[in-house]
């Protein structure tokens, strides 16, 4: 499943003006002064007390959580934690006092949808001898890790930083359905219904979409039917736009970003004609009362109250990632089964795009502070090279066997059919205590495609047990339609940390203004003949030239293009 990440609060910001504060008030060694000595040589496990700074959800308790009881029996680590919520503002905010104060701990262990490091927070605190790098730990004590950066060239690419130093190790979630998010989840019982296909053009999707909206599919005598929808996290654009102009946003709240490569240069797509026909596209379905008018507006609970709406089912289709942001699987009336993923729609010009978004966020997850001593980084690092194995991320992320999972049996069968299954969850009853059993995704390190693959789900796509096949099998229909040759790929490119305050000011600006104007062109607000051509120069205003100057300049540097 997906997992979101939600808006930093204005706390963080003060977060940040402490930070820097703190750092300008750094003093000791910096990285480069331990990295070049001799690690210890340590055999066994002797008792470590480690110092970890973690998110906590509200249905764990790491203290006693099944998983910390095996660390300690297994390494010999006592785990002192010091926690946050799941809530990122207010977690990044918890996180950046605790350097300013100086009170840091050994270890961050973070997860990437609530906090975590980026690329200048690394960059910024080696320079000042806070984080710790990880090469001489890997080389002597991380076989796993090692060979899991080896054989992911994406993730060590992503991991080191331009001086060929890993300051922290970013999680490797490899997962296939999250990677092509710019989905449409259509109503398959409406369409058999009215005998009408799944839509393969835009014109043809204006058909449904219309017969939809008149030809009562719900069959209730009222015209009660949404035709199409979407919510602030969960948006519309990406998937339409694709039809018209390689978009490479996500639909997941993630990724506004419409940097695109062209020919070796970063360029933005959203001051493109192909945008434009997009929006003039979406503008047209908006007119007609094609699109719910909430679809801009409205967060995931209200969307999935229209897909859970009491009585007849209302909903014709939506822009998810998978259905069970609208609509709660296992409904007793059977309604989660009736929705089926729609492949990208060609355009009146013959675009045929999907959006793909890299798996993994850069940045660090784990970083080691200077505060742990050599013993206390060494039984760290051999705890994330248990994690990076199948059982340590088995046991990490889930739990104890046989209580949250369980070894296949010979009948099942592997998400990826042609792989040997190697470990089934079990089911947790609905409304049961959480069993706070394992770290869950504080323990997704090397979250492989083939690791991912070869978890047994039931061959029943619209049972509970098959949720995840049935995301699998939607997702094939995406995968091959995204522009490789246009993909920017930001994990690789490390912005100048003396760069990083102004380049994330450019950003957030330059996004926020185009989503903004997006959904003024598509309501109509805004002309897109009249008020196009201030719209670009609104762009430029905010700094876009300057903007493309430093991402080329970053991409530039990146070796193995």
């Amino acid at each position: 499943m997906s997992l979101h990440l939600g808006k930093r609060g204005q706390a963080a910001i003060v977060g940040l003006s402490l930070l820097s504060l703190a750092l300008a008030a750094c003093s000791g060694g910096g990285s480069d002064d331990t990295q070049g000595k001799p690690l210890p040589t340590i055999t066994g496990n002797p008792p470590v007390t480690l110092n970890v700074f973690a998110p906590q959800s509200a249905d764990w308790n790491l203290a006693t959580n099944d998983f910390t009881q095996a660390v300690k029996q297994k390494f010999n680590i006592t785990i002192k934690w010091q926690t946050t919520t799941f809530d990122g503002g207010p977690a990044k905010e918890k996180r950046q006092i605790s350097l300013a104060s100086g009170d840091y701990p050994d270890l961050y262990l973070l997860i990437p949808w609530v906090d975590q490091f980026s690329q200048a927070d690394l960059l910024k605190l080696s320079n000042q001898g806070v984080v710790v790098p990880l090469n001489q730990l890997i080389d002597q004590y991380a076989p796993n890790i090692k060979k899991g950066l080896d054989t992911s060239p994406g993730y060590k690419e992503m991991a080191t930083a331009p001086d060929g130093k890993i300051y922290g190790m970013p999680q490797w979630v490899d997962c296939f359905h999250c990677s092509y998010q710019d989905k449409l989840w259509m109503n398959s019982a409406w369409l058999k219904k009215l005998g009408l296909e799944q839509p393969k053009t835009t014109e043809d999707m204006r058909k449904v979409l219309q017969a939809f909206k008149t030809q009562d599919p719900n069959g209730n005598g009222k015209a009660d039917e949404i035709p199409l929808s979407a919510d602030v996290r969960d948006v519309l654009i990406p998937y339409f736009m694709n039809a018209f102009i390689y978009d490479p946003q996500g639909t997941s709240g993630n990724n506004n970003s419409t940097l695109v490569l062209k020919d070796g240069k970063v360029d933005l797509q959203a001051n493109k004609d192909g945008w434009r026909e997009g929006l003039r596209y979406m503008n047209s379905l908006y007119k007609e009362g094609l699109i719910d008018k909430g679809a801009f507006t409205q967060n995931p609970d209200a969307l999935s109250q229209q897909g859970n709406h009491a009585g007849s089912v209302i909903l014709g289709s939506a822009t998810v990632l998978h259905p069970g942001e609208f609509v709660t699987t296992g409904s007793p009336d059977g309604r989660d089964k009736q929705y089926d993923a729609v492949p990208p729609l060609t355009g009146p010009e013959g675009a045929n795009y999907t959006g793909y978004n890299f798996p993994s966020v850069p940045g660090a997850t784990f970083v080691l502070t200077n505060k742990a001593t050599p013993e206390k980084q060494i039984a760290a690092i051999k705890l994330l090279d248990y994690i990076f194995t199948d059982a340590g991320q088995i046991n990490g992320q889930f739990g104890t066997e046989g209580k949250t999972w369980t070894k296949p049996g010979t009948a099942d069968v592997a998400l990826d059919k042609s792989l040997k299954p190697i470990f089934k969850q079990i089911p947790q009853k609905v409304g049961a205590k959480p069993p706070n059993s394992g770290w869950g995704a504080l323990a997704q390190y090397n979250n492989t495609a083939t690791f991912r693959s070869s978890e047994a789900i039931s061959t029943d796509l619209y049972s509970q047990a098959g949720y995840e096949r049935r995301l699998f099998e939607a997702t094939k229909l995406y995968a091959g339609h995204e522009d490789k040759a246009q993909i920017y790929p930001f994990w690789k490119v490390w912005i100048d940390p003396t760069l990083a305050t102004e380049v994330s000011t450019l950003q957030t600006n330059i996004e926020n203004y185009t989503q903004q104007n997006a959904l003024q062109f598509i309501t109509g607000s805004k002309n897109l003949d009249s008020d196009w051509d201030a719209y670009v120069k609104g762009l430029d205003g905010l700094g876009l030239k300057r903007y493309l100057e430093i991402q080329q300049a970053a991409y530039d540097k990146v070796p193995n293009k």
